[in-house]
């Protein structure tokens, strides 16, 4: 138990070094790396990947507190879109890990791949949504947030390689977009992660240590690591060349998409 401690304290410090440098939440990099190590500790194929994007979601729940509290002191965060969202965020991180439970872990693993591939061609080109004729409505919003948050919860991550874009393609500011959509990450993980409990509480197959899906070992290691080496990585940042660091981590994408969509089709 201590090794797997240590390596989800490593995990977490790569992770949080991750969500620092390139701006975008672990939750890429964590769901991945904990669906590799689950299966080696031999865990249930039947769970380990919805314990994967359980135990992402997690975590995202306590990193993300320490990122919104920046952003509102900077005064950057728009409570006013945020209200409006964050009721279709909650709807739709509840669906989608409904959604999610009535996968076979061998499709939700190839859901994520090709997600990871979608994200990997995005960051390697620097694809961005140009900005909309109109100011976002509420309904809107709310629309937006729920498709957001469904497959935020499906991924497993705070959902900001799918709000930014959102909210720039409705003239917000990319400054007031980003740290929007770090205050939605919130709601997701919340919702996402309490769900998870719910859905596997019980479960024949999750392990001893978890809580419902969410196995705590994991949850606890990374945790501790990843908001500490996320300050770390947000200076590193502003000292190393960003855009080859993204390409390089777009290729890691491509080569975990490649992998999950490829040993499950077969």
């Amino acid at each position: 138990m201590i090794l797997t401690l240590l390596m989800y304290l490593v995990l977490g410090a790569v992770a949080g070094v991750v969500a620092g440098l390139f701006g975008i939440g672990g939750g890429l990099l964590i769901v991945p790396v904990l669906i590799f190590s689950f299966s080696a500790q031999g865990m249930s194929p039947d769970v380990l990947t919805h314990a994967a994007v359980a135990t992402s979601l997690a975590t995202i729940v306590v990193t993300s507190i320490s990122s919104v509290r920046a952003h509102h002191k900077r005064g950057a965060v728009r409570w006013d879109l945020f209200k409006p969202i964050s009721l279709g965020i909650l709807l739709g991180a509840f669906l989608g890990v409904k959604i999610a439970g009535m996968m076979p872990g061998s499709i939700l693993q190839m859901v994520f791949g090709v997600f990871a591939l979608c994200v990997a061609v995005q960051m390697a080109f620097g694809l961005k949504p140009s900005a909309g004729d109109e100011p976002p409505a509420a309904s809107t919003l709310g629309i937006g947030g729920t498709f957001i948050g469904s497959l935020s919860a499906i991924f497993g991550i705070g959902g900001g390689t799918l709000t930014v874009p959102f909210l720039t393609w409705k003239q917000v500011q990319m400054q007031q977009a980003v740290a929007t959509s770090a205050a939605c990450g919130l709601p997701i993980a919340l919702m996402g992660a309490m769900t998870n409990v719910w859905e596997g509480w019980g479960h024949a197959q999750t392990d001893e240590w978890s809580l419902g899906y969410v196995y705590l070992p994991a949850f606890a290691g990374i945790v501790i690591t990843s908001s500490l080496f996320a300050k770390f990585g947000a200076r590193l940042a502003h000292s190393l060349p960003a855009p080859t660091l993204k390409r390089y981590f777009a290729v890691f994408l491509l080569c975990v998409g490649s992998y999950l969509i490829g040993k499950n089709l077969f």
